[in-house]
């Protein structure tokens, strides 16, 4: 498993992966040393972040490689089908999936996503349109799907 660390605009990110793709990236809330030497299969996924958090990049081309069960990678995969710059409320998400009883399992998995910003967890919202739970904090989910939206807001002063 190979693995670095990286600057973003929302802390430092550490990256893992193998040869079968990414399996991690996870936002950590404390300062560390970032990677001088990126290891090569974790090149492609460190320049999208960059082009993503520079505003180049809607839609990220990484092989992903998260551990989960079954159920969460169902989840998951269904995550990557919200477009940038929309959003999905967690019961939204259960009718998807087949199964509106199914809302807290599908919460559960969505809070525990292995793959930062690349599997969109950060775009599901509380059907009255509040930012519900982000293991990355609140501040990093706002951030987010302010940095996504089509509709910037402008400083009155």
């Amino acid at each position: 498993m190979e693995s670095c660390i990286v600057k973003s605009p929302l802390g430092y990110t550490k990256i893992q992966g193998n040869e079968n793709g990414i399996s991690s990236i996870t936002v950590l809330n404390s300062e560390e040393k970032e990677t001088e030497i990126i290891p090569e299969l974790l090149g492609d996924c460190v320049q999208q972040l960059h082009e993503y958090f520079d505003g180049n990049r809607k839609n990220f081309d990484l092989t992903l490689n998260p551990e989960g069960t079954a159920f969460q990678k169902k989840v998951w995969a269904a995550l990557g089908n919200i477009p940038f710059g929309k959003t999905i409320s967690y019961l939204e998400l259960s009718k998807q999936l087949g199964d509106i009883k199914a809302i807290r399992a599908v919460a559960s998995a969505n809070g525990k996503n292995p793959i930062w910003i690349v599997i969109p967890c950060h775009r599901v919202i509380g059907t009255d349109g509040s930012l519900t739970g982000y293991a990355g904090g609140l501040h990093r989910k706002q951030w987010l799907l302010e940095h996504e939206s089509p509709f910037k807001q402008g400083s009155l002063f």
